[in-house]
């Protein structure tokens, strides 16, 4: 991965309230063990990201969203190749922070990806 690589983020119907993605959809749950799961850009369109992801039965996402390596280097947030579950799955590290820091950098994350805006957005009837 180099610098501008687009870390691809799946985006979870419930992420979304008021027509906004929240800050949710950027930070890890207990379950991830504070690494949050994204695709790496480099490797995967965000169209085909989605369909792979959308595939199984128990995964939803209503679009994909991405933020860049620098983007998170800037955060102190890592971001690394982790292929065990898939050949482009990736992760950013929250590890190493605590959990209102987790949060305040979700919300820069979350505003990082704003701005470019969507990457894939589903149909509405999928």
């Amino acid at each position: 991965m180099i610098p501008d690589t687009i870390l691809l983020r799946q985006i979870h119907p419930s992420f979304i309230q008021d027509g906004r993605v929240t800050s949710q959809a950027f930070r890890p749950t207990p379950k991830d063990e504070n690494l949050l799961s994204v695709y790496n850009g480099d490797d995967i369109d965000p169209e085909p990201a989605w369909e792979h992801f959308t595939r199984r039965h128990d995964c939803h996402s209503v679009g994909v969203m991405g933020v860049t390596v620098v983007e998170c280097s800037e955060l102190d947030l890592p971001a690394r190749p982790d292929p065990e579950p898939f050949p482009e799955h990736t992760v950013i590290d929250f590890s190493a922070h605590s959990k209102s820091q987790i949060e305040k950098k979700a919300k820069r994350l979350r505003a990082k990806a704003a701005a470019r805006d969507w990457l894939y957005r589903a149909a509405v009837n999928q």
